[in-house]
């Protein structure tokens, strides 16, 4: 006998809502575009509740069709700027200098803190989304797609139309921008 999994979808948006927006606003940057994203998975889940076979949990079920529809977003924007790495992208407000032999001449400070630790520190969270609002739209996509989302390298090339020797440059700026900034937040904190 085959029987249909059982899901509430009237409960979506109190069970998940929230969860959906904030995983969301993280990845697009924009309340606005965050909650259209959300808005739109949800009525494509439901417009699709009849599929669902019941292979994962409802919630897992349901951010898979949001991870595509974020997904989506980027490829839109794709059309509307450019990925590839322009002459102001040089433009680096952290400027990481390095000396004639390759080395630092500011080399890193070491963080005194657990990296296990650090995971439930809400302000380093707090610092490290304030750092990411920092970086240009380019970098801050291209970082949260290969960061965040675990994009390999090669479907992210492909999704935004760049080379891999773009990408690579784009995600070394982007992490010493994040360092930087995180260096001058873990700074202030500190003082």
């Amino acid at each position: 006998m085959d029987t249909k999994p059982n899901i509430d979808s009237e409960q979506w948006v109190d069970r998940y809502g929230d969860t959906m927006y904030r995983f969301t606003l993280v990845r697009v940057k924009d309340a606005m575009v965050a909650h259209d994203i959300v808005q739109t998975t949800l009525l494509a889940a439901l417009q699709a509740q009849h599929t669902f076979a019941g292979k994962s949990s409802e919630k897992s079920w349901l951010f898979g069709i949001l991870k595509h529809k974020i997904m989506d977003h980027f490829r839109s924007q794709k059309n509307q700027r450019t990925y590839e790495l322009m002459p102001d992208d040089d433009a680096d407000p952290y400027e990481n200098a390095y000396n004639e032999n390759g080395h630092w001449v500011s080399p890193p400070r070491r963080w005194e803190i657990d990296p296990e630790k650090a995971v439930e520190n809400t302000q380093l969270a707090e610092a490290l989304n304030q750092c990411m609002d920092g970086l240009s739209d380019k970098f801050r996509d291209i970082f949260v797609m290969k960061e965040v989302e675990g994009m390999s390298s090669e479907d992210i090339c492909k999704e935004m139309g760049i080379k891999p020797t773009n990408l690579w440059v784009i995600l070394h700026r982007a992490r010493n921008q994040l360092k930087k900034c995180l260096e001058i937040q873990h700074g202030r904190r500190g003082a």
